[in-house]
């Protein structure tokens, strides 16, 4: 039975070349910082958002959990959308690890308003916890893989300048919001205290992220990364798929996201099926069943028939399209789809 992951773009794996990158690494040892793959992979990220210096981590998460480590202190908040990864999908970290809490804001389709935002920040008053953090997240994987135009990320900026709060970005698809509306991944970034990117989901590596900021920010995220076991040895070998990722797959996300517009225009014509087509803007389509069954038992059956998604809620269903699934896939998928969901 032919099998079409749709579950994650987490779950792609090195192409030949990657692979041949990876095997040909010249390695030595990161926590000496003397792995001339990732020094070098770290001066191509950093140079890429227009920041002083990077440092490569092993996920997403921790990259993220260092940045709140960076800004805040323990009884601190934070500040972020209420669907933002760094609340939802990161085990309660910022809470079991540096002591603070997590001010959710709702946002329109992921997006913060800089006005609502504004309304969330507390007065001063010593019984209430001291926002230091704002947080965003572009594109919002919760929200459908949505953008946040950069007038916004400008505007939520000046919010934070002016509040005396820190700005990280969570860019894990930032390179398929780079790519999306053209606005380079520097241009993104500017604004931001911090960034982070990450390696292992459209670009195809098997792991890996990249935090970036200033020389001074960035010392003391060395020091946390080793804190939180992050501290790698020979990892020239991982780098190298970052590096040859950043050079041959960024322009294929495109692709990636043609065939999330043929997927949910084919799904969203299943009368099961409730899904406004022009929110899929990249490669993530989130789609809400109508009928009455849970999401859990449509996911099953199509499972069962080679096609695999995950449960977003209990009647809502995310699909993502990435670089190891075709647009014959795709059309399969709508094939078996077609048979589940009317």
């Amino acid at each position: 039975m032919k099998v079409v992951d749709l579950r994650s773009d987490t779950v792609t794996r090195p192409d030949r070349g990657m692979l041949d990158a990876m095997m040909q690494a010249e390695v030595g040892d990161d926590v000496f910082n003397e792995d001339p793959t990732v020094l070098l992979l770290q001066e191509m990220v950093a140079d890429l958002l227009g920041k002083d210096e990077a440092l490569f981590v092993p996920s997403g998460t921790m990259s993220n959990q260092i940045a709140v480590a960076l800004h805040t202190r323990p009884g601190d908040e934070v500040l972020l959308e209420a669907g933002s990864h760094i609340r939802n999908y990161e085990s309660g970290a910022a809470a079991a690890l540096w002591g603070v809490q997590l001010c959710p804001v709702s946002g329109k389709r992921g997006i913060l308003a800089a006005d609502d935002v504004i309304a969330s920040i507390r007065t001063g008053y010593e019984w209430e916890p001291v926002p230091r953090l704002l947080c965003v997240e572009n594109t919002n994987n919760k929200a459908g893989g949505t953008i946040y135009p950069l007038d916004r990320i400008l505007e939520l900026g000046e919010v934070a300048k002016n509040h005396g709060l820190g700005y990280h970005l969570d860019g894990a698809r930032i390179w398929n919001a780079s790519v999306a509306t053209g606005v380079s991944e520097k241009e993104i970034a500017a604004p931001f205290d911090t960034v982070s990117v990450c390696l292992s989901k459209g670009l195809g590596t098997p792991l890996g992220s990249v935090l970036s900021g200033n020389r001074t920010i960035m010392e003391r995220a060395r020091r946390i990364r080793k804190r939180l076991g992050g501290g790698m040895r020979q990892v020239g070998i991982v780098a190298a798929a970052g590096i040859y990722a950043i050079q041959n797959n960024r322009a294929s996300l495109s692709d990636d996201h043609k065939k999330a517009s043929v997927l949910a225009t084919g799904l969203s014509s299943m009368k099961s099926v409730t899904l406004d087509i022009e929110t899929v803007e990249t490669n993530i389509v989130v789609f809400d069943l109508n009928d009455g069954r849970l999401a859990l038992d449509v996911l099953q059956a199509l499972s069962s028939k080679g096609i695999r998604m995950i449960p977003f809620g209990p009647k809502t269903i995310r699909a993502t399209t990435h670089r190891d699934v075709t647009m014959s896939d795709i059309e399969l998928a709508l094939d078996v789809a077609q048979t589940v969901l009317t």
